[in-house]
């Protein structure tokens, strides 16, 4: 067995806390460890390290999550170091700087050692605490769940559309299992959260696929079947919809291979590594061999594998320290294959997805945030109804949120903080009943997932949120309104106007020589101007005020002979 693991250096902490990173230092950071005060098999998850890792990603841009799981001391993290350099030479650590498929030629392919100088001997040592912490020996290193803190980005050709989009890549080391410290429960938690987490899982084993390595993936994946046909049962009509398998890739990396037929043409040895699989994994006469055979084909959208040889005897010893030449070339040639197959074969680099839809990083974050609340103790693996519950509601919670974000996204351009103009509250309640008619439309094509109670208890919520912003958007509006507030200015302009108006007829129709008549026109004098004073006085100290008066005036009056209703026809449009 090649006894090398690239793990990050640590032993189980007495508290689970998440180690400090250094600012914008890029190294592996723990998501989930093991052990508290109370309980030294606690599963604590530390969601503000993971969303510190996923807030680099860019809003909208979708995430593939790279695992590696299996026995301690089989290598995983010494592969995922390997991961690291090629995604560095080949990817890119800046969004929107990748390069096509990871490749570094015009096909998008990396081209073979025979073609020109391979990646790998740009490296002289493989340092050990260069990337995922590794080193040899037989005691475990790593503990709990650790995320490489800085995303590389590649691109690949959307299925779909066939547009070439950048997709952010993540890759995850997991504690070892069966290291004869870790209970059979909290093995099955760890190895349950990063197949759910995953979309494309490496099950490190060594030397064969052996009998009892698929009774264990048939195990930890069984929650995933129960969980799947409990969603059946509460959604019979979607038929396509329930028939979709709950993880997406499950890849045999089978380590130390001694039985190739050919060790020249990698072509004919991946052949070899078909026909291995296609062999274990045929069907068996005998019922329990059977069942555990359906139970992964069940769960998992592709089962695959992929071999390596032996990477040499000096590689194994507790003294190696990353020596590259001390690697045999073999093994360096499978390991070129091996990336290419991972990064760069357009159809194996796929974003993490939930029933068939790619998420985003933020959408992961809410699903990762939901699978790790039923993982609270390592006593216990979640019930099945737990997972399907903990999927549902992170399902819900995207949909209400994505379904918020498109409602204000729309009332921002009709009646947010940087509109100008006054809509009629009638006009303005038509374009708000358009705009949550359309927004429910993108939350009904996301809530799909779970028992329908939850996604009406997620659609109130939804409609509730979106009244109490549309009571915002209608104070907004209101405070644009070229009338309000004018009633300050015109009562006492009014009252002016009449005053004159007064003085005039009492002049025009009292005798000059009458003292009434002369008291009365002196009194309405007197009156227009205090106003006059008055709105002189108001002038000087408001005048910016005065002046949006002034615009809601000549606002007002457009509005009154019908300028306004123009404006308002442009906005609907």
């Amino acid at each position: 067995m090649t006894d090398v693991s690239a793990e990050p250096q640590t032993t189980t902490p007495p508290l689970a806390q998440a180690p400090e990173a250094a600012d914008d230092e890029a190294q592996a950071v723990q998501i989930v460890s093991v052990g508290s005060e109370d309980d030294q098999y606690a599963f604590t998850f530390h969601e503000d390290t993971l969303n510190e890792v996923l807030s680099k990603v860019p809003p909208g841009w979708k995430v593939s999550v790279i695992s590696v799981v299996g026995a301690f001391r089989t290598g995983k993290s010494f592969l995922l170091s390997w991961f690291l350099r090629y995604l560095k030479l080949h990817g890119s650590t800046a969004p929107g700087g990748s390069q096509v498929g990871g490749g570094a030629s015009g096909d998008g392919r990396v081209a073979d050692s025979t073609e020109e100088e391979a990646w790998y001997s740009q490296f002289n040592s493989l340092g050990q605490h260069d990337g995922f912490g590794w080193r040899g020996g037989a005691e475990r290193n790593t503990t709990g769940i650790w995320i490489w803190n800085e995303p590389h980005y590649l691109r690949r050709a959307n299925p779909e559309t066939g547009e070439m989009e950048d997709v952010a890549v993540m890759l995850v080391d997991t504690q070892g299992m069966f290291d004869n410290e870790t209970t059979m429960a909290l093995t099955a938690s760890i190895f349950g959260l990063s197949t759910l987490l995953s979309s494309y899982q490496i099950y490190n084993v060594d030397k064969r696929i052996q009998e009892d390595n698929l009774q264990q993936l048939a195990l930890f994946s069984e929650y995933g079947r129960t969980a799947l046909q409990s969603d059946e049962k509460s959604r019979r009509k979607d038929d396509a919809d329930a028939k979709m398998k709950p993880f997406q890739r499950i890849e045999f990396l089978v380590r130390d291979w001694q039985n190739f037929d050919e060790e020249e043409d990698l072509e004919v040895m991946e052949t070899e590594m078909n026909e291995y699989l296609e062999a274990v994994i045929a069907e068996r006469d005998a019922l329990d061999l059977k069942e555990t055979r359906d139970q992964i084909s069940s769960c998992f959208e592709k089962v695959s594998c992929f071999m390596f040889t032996h990477p040499g005897m000096k590689v194994t010893k507790k003294t190696y320290t990353g020596d590259v030449a001390a690697i045999d070339p073999l093994f360096l040639r499978l390991l070129d294959r091996y990336c290419e197959r991972v990064f760069n074969r357009g159809t194996n680099l796929v974003p993490k997805a939930i029933r068939g839809r790619e998420l985003t990083a933020a959408e992961l974050g809410g699903y990762i945030k939901e699978y790790a609340k039923m993982f609270e103790s390592g006593a216990r693996f979640p019930e099945a109804a737990t997972m399907l519950e903990a999927t549902a509601n992170a399902n819900n919670s995207n949909a209400t949120n994505l379904t918020i974000h498109e409602y204000k996204g729309k009332m921002d351009r009709i009646a947010g903080p940087n509109v100008t103009s006054f809509l009629k509250p009638e006009e303005l309640e038509e374009m708000h009943q358009r705009a949550v008619q359309e927004c429910l439309e993108q939350f009904e094509d996301i809530a799909t997932f779970g028992p329908e109670r939850g996604i009406v208890m997620a659609r109130e919520n939804t409609l509730r949120n979106i009244r109490d912003d549309f009571e915002l958007y209608k104070k907004l509006n209101e405070s644009r309104n070229p009338l309000a507030g004018l009633e300050i200015y015109i009562i006492p302009g009014t009252i002016a106007m009449i005053s004159i108006v007064m003085r005039w007829i009492t002049d025009s129709t009292c005798s000059s020589w009458s003292s009434t008549c002369r008291a009365g026109s002196e009194f309405f004098s007197h009156i227009y101007a205090m106003v006059f004073f008055f709105m002189l006085i108001v002038a000087a100290t408001k005048a910016k005020q005065m002046k949006e008066v002034l615009r809601r005036v000549m606002t007002a009056i457009e509005v009154l002979v019908g300028g306004g209703s123009e404006s308002s026809k442009d906005k609907k449009e």
